[in-house]
């Protein structure tokens, strides 16, 4: 399973989001530190889920953070986020 799709079945377990977008943006970052030409090193991320509502930017973030924390951890460098509230 890809990367991006595991991130799907996470972030879709976890928050039962109305939107969900994974863009892989490795392609951009070739010869940048973090990409070492496997792709699936850069995303941006835009979610919309009432788990977020009423929530901080940064709280908002490090619900994302901690439920991605094992791709983080072991495969991606860079994650850009877009998170909105119901």
């Amino acid at each position: 399973m890809s990367v991006s799709e595991q991130m799907k079945n996470k972030l879709t377990t976890a928050f039962s989001p109305t939107y969900l977008d994974i863009r892989d943006e490795s392609h951009k970052h070739i010869g940048h530190a973090g990409h070492d030409g496997r792709g699936e090193s850069h995303f941006h991320i835009t979610i919309t889920a009432t788990a977020f509502s009423g929530k901080t930017r940064l709280e908002k973030q490090r619900m994302v953070h901690a439920v991605l924390a094992e791709e983080m951890k072991n495969r991606v460098h860079a994650l850009s986020l877009k998170i909105e509230g119901n």
